[in-house]
């Protein structure tokens, strides 16, 4: 396609059906490897940010920096719990 067409509603829509279709597989690919970052993991645990952050620096939880950003696993989430 180039930028002078004009993208059809059908198109779009199978454009739409695809990308769902991606993310199924993508999900249902390797469930046990979901990563999670800060604020779903204090929104999961419903703890704030300077106990996630305690966490983190004890060990507790582990976790990786990546840009700025910090994920985490969610089995180490879950066996946090345990």
């Amino acid at each position: 396609m180039n930028a002078n067409e004009i993208a059809t509603k059908a198109d779009i829509e199978n454009l739409l059906f695809e990308i769902k279709n991606l993310q199924k597989l993508l999900s249902a690919s390797n469930p046990e490897r979901k990563i999670l970052r800060s604020l779903d993991v204090r929104k999961l645990l419903h703890i704030s940010d300077g106990t996630l952050q305690r966490l983190r620096i004890t060990g507790s939880l582990p976790a990786q920096k990546v840009n700025g950003t910090w994920f985490y696993k969610y089995e180490d989430v879950i066996k946090m719990l345990s």
